[in-house]
């Protein structure tokens, strides 16, 4: 997630808001480095966790791809808006499905794709690569609410006959679901240059006149067209059947394949091979094609109106959406602040923040920003005053305003451990039964505000 940096020794206020999440805002969200890193761990490369173990995904064939199936579950079941299944079709053979249903139309749906197992040892661009491109749109589109329903799919035994995509296509056919379209994406990483160097660029599109397939190539050539992409695209029609997409076509409905260009003898030449590893990527190409992919989920999805973005100044963050329900969270432990529900928050420590605001059924998450430096008052502040400072069992708060002030004592670690609401120009606060250290104290009345360091000995 993308981080904003507030730093600022003054006390002037010096406000600004953060830009509304467009269409490019979110391909620029792509992060080359989570996709190395997923392909990494995907493909054995380096361990991860699963199921709470330190493991090693070496190997993902179609009797052996356990770790690999619950990796990829756990991944999605961390996102937002997402309905995570794991969907058993034979005695080995397992499909993880996570869908982010659409608030304005929910039964358009559209697919983004790739089979997860693989024919032998590593098998990174066969298809860690179209696994990690999954994960990365999930995760950015995940953050928004979406007008139409995306599945996000990762298909088991497409090596042994597209089993997985077959599958799930027979099943949406028998249940009439009104898919709009489907990206398969398979093999997305090698451009036949030496890794890291810039290649061609180019790229399948393979489509066939099915279904309405030619529709989705138009409009991927359209994206091209209307967003920057270091890519050079080959439309291949009649496409190949090789790969997932086609169980779709067979079932009549419209799909695509993208990825790496067969048509001019660019695929990998570790292809179904234990030497296919991550070292022989193009890793600037694959963040271009996932890019791409995700230009097309966004604008497919469409952009639900929420405005997710927030105002800053040295002191304070505010929500910029109005009349909705607000989450202040803790981007560093990914946690929600206890009492932090109002429009506006004062943080009390340095840290990154983030909020949650919630229409209807509709929740966004903005960027996480990150607030460098507070300034602290010791005991004194234009309106308000403590004693003692350090405190041992009463502290006495004393405000010089005529109006009721609010009143919250924070741990070290940004928790809420204490909050009161005071009347009288002197209040009196019992903090003889907490544990001796740091402690936060903000004090807050009309438009005015105020953090105190209290250390309770």
């Amino acid at each position: 997630m993308k981080k904003l940096i507030i730093s600022s020794l003054s006390v002037f206020l010096i406000s600004f808001s953060v830009i509304g999440q467009s269409v490019q805002e979110l391909i620029d969200k792509v992060d080359v480095n989570r996709l190395e890193l997923t392909v990494s761990e995907f493909s054995g490369e380096q361990t991860t966790i699963v199921n709470g173990n330190e493991v090693t995904i070496i190997n993902r064939q179609h009797v052996n791809n356990d770790l690999a199936a619950q990796y990829l579950k756990e991944k999605l079941q961390l996102l937002d808006n997402l309905t995570v299944v794991e969907q058993d079709f034979n005695t080995y053979g397992k499909n993880i499905i996570a869908t982010q249903v659409g608030k304005t139309n929910p039964d358009n749906i559209y697919l983004v794709c790739a089979h997860y197992d693989a024919v032998a040892d590593y098998c990174a661009d066969d298809n860690a690569t179209g696994a990690a491109a999954v994960l990365e749109i999930a995760r950015i589109l995940s953050t928004q609410c979406l007008d139409n329903t995306i599945v996000y799919a990762l298909w088991d035994e497409e090596e042994i006959g597209l089993r997985g995509s077959n599958y799930y296509a027979n099943y949406a056919q028998s249940n009439n679901l009104n898919i709009q379209g489907v990206i398969n994406m398979d093999m997305m990483g090698y451009d036949g240059d030496e890794p890291g160097e810039s290649g061609d660029n180019v790229f399948d599109i393979d489509v066939r006149d099915l279904h309405g397939s030619l529709v989705i190539k138009d409009n991927l050539l359209t994206i091209l067209d209307d967003y920057t992409f270091n890519l050079d695209p080959r439309v291949v029609n009649p496409g190949t059947t090789a790969s997932d997409h086609a169980s779709f076509w067979n079932k009549g409905f419209p799909a695509v394949l993208v990825g790496e260009s067969w048509e001019t003898d660019d695929e990998s030449i570790y292809y179904h091979s234990s030497a296919d590893r991550l070292s022989t990527l193009d890793l600037p190409y694959f963040h271009e094609l996932t890019k791409f992919v995700a230009a097309y989920m966004v604008t497919k999805g469409g952009l639900f109106s929420v405005d997710n973005t927030v105002s800053s100044s040295t002191t304070m963050l505010t929500a910029n959406q109005n009349a909705a329900s607000y989450q202040w969270i803790n981007c560093e432990t990914n946690t929600p602040i206890p009492g932090e529900t109002n429009q506006t928050f004062y943080p009390i420590i340095n840290g990154d923040y983030a909020v949650k605001v919630t229409m209807g059924s509709c929740t966004e998450m903005s960027d996480c920003i990150s607030i460098a430096t507070l300034s602290i008052e010791e005991s004194v502040s234009d309106y308000f005053k403590i004693s003692p400072n350090p405190v041992t069992a009463t502290l006495t708060i004393e405000s010089s305003l005529k109006t009721p002030i609010f009143i919250y004592l924070y741990n070290v670690s940004g928790q809420l451990v204490l909050e009161t609401t005071s009347n009288k120009k002197k209040s009196k606060m019992d903090v003889s039964s907490f544990d001796s250290g740091i402690y936060y104290l903000k004090i807050k009345a009309n438009q005015k505000s105020s953090t105190f360091k209290v250390i309770k000995e």
